[in-house]
């Protein structure tokens, strides 16, 4: 059974940072593209960033040169280092394995005063 389990999440001032990390666990971890999306309020589920298995990156050009993308195969982890958040990062926070249709609960990141 895959499970994809998302975490830190939270309120952050504009201009902040958050990290956010996905927990896989019933796939091939080190064989998976991974990637991030998210779904802001009233808005259809976006790519945020995806990274191969061989570890090479891409990003949507929203969060291209703000956001990073990393994996640590050792640990079926991969993480979402986020910088110069602004209001319209807001929603939730979902990690994904390509090919899979299994969606953790996602992590909600709200950019706000």
């Amino acid at each position: 059974q895959v499970q994809l389990v998302e975490s830190g999440g939270g309120l952050v001032q504009p201009g902040g940072s958050l990290r956010l990390s996905c927990a896989a666990s019933g796939i091939i971890f080190s064989s998976n593209f991974m990637g991030w999306s998210r779904q802001a309020p009233g808005k259809q589920r976006e790519f945020i960033a995806g990274i191969s298995s061989g570890g090479n990156p891409n990003y949507a050009d929203s969060v291209k040169g703000r956001f990073t993308i990393s994996r640590d195969n050792a640990k079926n982890m991969v993480y979402l280092q986020m910088n110069s958040l602004n209001p319209e990062d807001t929603a939730v926070y979902y990690c994904y394995a390509a090919g899979r249709p299994e969606r953790g609960k996602g992590t909600l990141v709200t950019v706000s005063l």
